[in-house]
């Protein structure tokens, strides 16, 4: 599986790391204790900074939904409203049926996250549990719990996460394969509080070393962990900094502890502490500050907002990057006095310290989407990927590419851009080479950066390409849907001779493809272009007929075919080498090819989605040959499946480095995935597309990435409909490639947006964008009047034939080697 590249957000795993990417011993403070004699302003100014190197801009928080599965328990904290006994005539449990509406209304509502909430171990104590476990079919309430985790992460789609009290170790591993993360306070390391008249009397799961252990066997078994301290419920300082030490040396063991949070008391009405001193603000505020100090930089900090109430905002300044679960559906069950603030009101009071609120998931990005492999379990990664954006935060919208639904487009709210991001746009404007983490920078902007990034880009299109947009009228036509090859992300090939949900296999005769060549001709297409599955028993015979019968056909079209895949396969079968096999395709009437079947030009990537495909160096060296040879070619970027900004990062330097030598691309196409078909995403392995931002962030990057060297970017309304490509056309695109006759291979996936954008249609699309329409040719040139005629007053298509498959002499066993 793919290795992510190490970010501010993975886990240090060794203390030595820990150390290198800066503990306590490189900062102006002290280490431990002596944090209490610290000025209160200097260690919050000190844990901002510690916070904005490790978690830069953004502020995250969990859309969730609260699931009470049950409020018994069998300790008695001294300040807990959560815990009730049992009464006469109501369920000590959620049934199967509640579970599922509250989780399928928090889903409704935008929620990805699932808190199940209950007390520890009630059967232990009341009669009434055990009766209804019974009757439910379970020994103990964990059994029941992993149960409802199931139903809601399969019949839902909600990420579970559990907080489920002391555990043992079967109860924790059952609870893996049903949850993406699980959580357990600390609370305090103070054994007093445990005494007669301490806040833990006469609980015994709140003895510190039960949950040490609790804490510690989750690292052991790979766990994503929540957990924190709560203060001011009669512990001191300096047990709240040992406490936060053991959190500490506990994730330097085991690198599982993603985020602390420090929970402020909050006295309540009934309660022993009913009267109860709280700690204030100040109070808060050092301990988040202090929290921030002792742990990890990769470990988020959070703080409940709604614990605070109209000071929330103040919490950021103690260094916290995190908000913790805001639910938009149901109340804080353990707080219920203490209603959440409005997303909105969370997002402006961020957006006013110069922070950018984004939604995560239950499992941080280094714990969720980027570790999949160590820290979840197979059923879990499947749910990850589905909801997670390529950084491995949640995703903005339900917004995937061929979906009909208008995507989603926030205003940004900050208002400075980021020095770091300003500097970098400047390189590019100065055409100098990004390198590969200056370009993932300009991938993950979001708001204001992301607007800066847009915008650039569209100023360098104006500044090169004009005003005009471009397209072209062509054809698709797709000879054999029969594919050799087993792509995860292609819903498109059929294997020899097999049927698939979509239809059956195909092999077009050379009579059905000049037909429609010359159809197209008459229709007033200027190009056709020829793809297919690499047949098996194709050689390079068979494309160059393909090649020859078009140009004897219709001599005026412009044959644009035969990715560098197909080439491979063409030379490889006449024993030839890649220059020679090129050399007849061009006498054969070849004018340029597709720059295809790049996919992500990673090994990493390709080795997961396409393993017996060409290899990034085989497929770089295809085109740079094509272009020694007098060839031009596009170039394309397949995102959004499995890959990461890093990952995308080195295929658009990998292009702009080959540009830079040989000048053969024309135009640079990103090609979003469509999930909805593809056989990895329907596994499970694969995300749903790339997110829109990250839609049109890869046209905005790719303009300023190759600036200077490719100057057109295209956007491809297939995948991504009117409203996609009129917003990519203000991010950098200036092309919105061809009107398609007989789209197949994006339909296939899922795609909704037809299979054919007529040319009045396309000039329309244009118009609506504020942009002139430029019909061309392949090669960017002009187009007659009278062939523009043809095509606007062109007749319907007539229906196509799909040639059923010939029987097909069969290559040698040499030719077959070579493949």
């Amino acid at each position: 599986m793919i290795q992510q590249a190490r970010t501010p957000g993975h886990p240090a795993e060794t203390e030595a790391e820990y150390e290198k990417i800066g503990n306590m011993k490189n900062l102006d403070l002290p280490l431990g204790a002596d944090l209490l004699d610290e000025p209160f302003e200097t260690l919050l100014a000190a844990a901002r900074r510690r916070r904005d190197a490790a978690h830069p801009r953004l502020q995250t928080y969990s859309p969730k939904v609260f699931i009470p599965l049950t409020q018994l328990c069998r300790n008695l904290c001294h300040y807990c409203t959560f815990s009730q006994p049992p009464k006469a005539g109501q369920a000590a449990y959620l049934t199967r049926e509640e579970v599922l509406a509250i989780a399928r209304e928090g889903k409704a509502a935008g929620c990805t996250e699932a808190l199940f909430t209950l007390g520890d171990k009630p059967e232990l104590r009341f009669k009434a549990a055990r009766d209804e476990l019974e009757r439910l079919g379970h020994a103990s309430t964990i059994s029941y719990l992993v149960e409802m985790c199931a139903a809601v992460s399969q019949e839902v789609g909600l990420l579970p996460h559990v907080n489920a009290g002391v555990m043992n170790r079967e109860e924790m591993l059952a609870l893996r394969g049903v949850s993406v993360s699980q959580g357990l306070m600390l609370e305090t390391v103070s054994e007093r509080l445990c005494a007669k008249g301490g806040a833990h009397y006469r609980s015994p799961d709140k003895h510190p070393a039960a949950r040490i252990e609790t804490i510690r066997m989750a690292g052991e078994l790979q766990v994503p962990f929540t957990s924190g301290i709560l203060i001011g419920i009669g512990e001191t300082r300096a047990e709240r900094i040992e406490a936060l030490e053991t959190l500490r040396d506990l994730h330097l063991a085991y690198g599982h502890i993603q985020e602390v949070i420090v929970q402020n008391f909050r006295a309540k009405p009934k309660t022993v502490m009913a009267h109860a001193p709280e700690p204030d603000m100040e109070d808060l505020l050092w301990t988040i500050a202090a929290a921030r100090m002792i742990m990890p930089p990769n470990v988020s900090i959070q703080a409940p907002p709604n614990l605070s109430a109209a000071d929330f905002p103040r919490l950021i300044l103690a260094g916290i990057n995190d908000w913790g679960g805001v639910s938009p559906v149901t109340p804080d069950h353990v707080n219920p006095e203490a209603p959440w603030p409005e997303i909105e009101r969370l997002a402006a009071a961020t957006a006013a310290h110069e922070r950018i609120l984004v939604p995560r998931l239950p499992a941080y990005p280094a714990w969720g989407l980027l570790g999949l492999d160590r820290w979840q379990a197979p059923k879990m990664a499947a749910l990850v990927r589905a909801s997670a954006d390529a950084s491995g935060w949640g995703r903005a919208d339900c917004w995937s590419p061929g979906m009909t639904v208008d995507p989603h487009r926030t205003v940004p709210r900050l208002k400075i851009v980021s020095p770091a991001i300003e500097k970098i746009i400047g390189r590019a404007i100065a055409r100098e080479a990004l390198s590969e983490r200056e370009v993932v920078s300009l991938l993950e902007t979001r708001d204001i950066d992301m607007d800066y990034v847009c915008r650039s880009a569209d100023l360098l299109r104006r500044e090169t390409c004009g005003d005009t947009v471009a397209f072209v009228v062509n054809r698709n036509i797709n000879y054999t849907n029969i594919c050799n090859y087993k792509c995860g992300f292609c819903a498109f090939s059929k294997g020899d001779k097999s049927e698939a949900l979509r239809g059956k296999a195909y092999d077009l005769d050379l009579n059905e493809v000049v037909r429609r060549a010359r159809e197209a001709w008459e229709r007033g297409a200027t190009e056709v272009c020829l793809q297919g599955g690499i047949h098996p028993h194709y050689t390079g015979d068979t494309y160059l007929s393909l090649a020859r019968s078009v140009r004897d056909a219709v001599p005026g079209i412009h044959i644009h075919a035969f990715s560098p895949l197909e080439v491979t396969q063409g030379a490889a079968t006449l024993g030839l080498s890649i220059d020679a096999y090129l050399k007849m395709l061009k006498e054969a009437g070849l004018n340029t090819l597709p720059g295809t079947a790049a996919e992500i030009l990673d090994d990493e990537v390709r080795a997961v989605i396409c393993p017996d495909k060409l290899s990034t160096r085989e497929w770089l060296d295809v085109a740079e040959a094509s272009h020694r040879a007098g060839f031009r070619t596009t170039a394309t970027i397949m995102f959004g499946h499995v890959e990461t900004l890093e990952h995308q990062a080195r295929h658009l330097i990998a292009i702009r480095d080959l540009q830079s030598r040989t000048g053969g691309f024309t135009e640079f196409v990103p090609l979003p995935f469509v999930h909805m078909e593809a056989p990895m995403a329907l596994k499970g392995l694969a995300r749903r597309g790339p997110t829109f931002r990250e839609v049109l962030l890869m046209h905005a990057v790719a303009r300023l990435v190759l600036h200077g060297r490719i100057a057109n970017i295209q956007t491809s309304w297939v995948k991504l409909g009117r409203v996609g490509v009129a917003a990519c056309l203000a991010a950098g695109a200036n092309d919105i490639g061809g009107t398609l006759m007989n789209e197949s291979i994006s339909r296939a996936a899922g795609t909704r947006h037809g299979q054919e954008l007529a040319p009045r249609e396309m000039k329309a699309l244009i118009a609506s964008a504020g942009r002139k329409a430029r019909q061309r040719d392949t090669l960017y040139g002009e187009v007659s009047d009278a062939v523009q005629q043809r095509g606007e007053d062109a007749a319907a298509l007539e229906p196509i034939v799909l040639t059923a498959p010939v029987k097909r002499k069969v290559n040698t066993m040499m030719q077959l080697e070579r493949l």
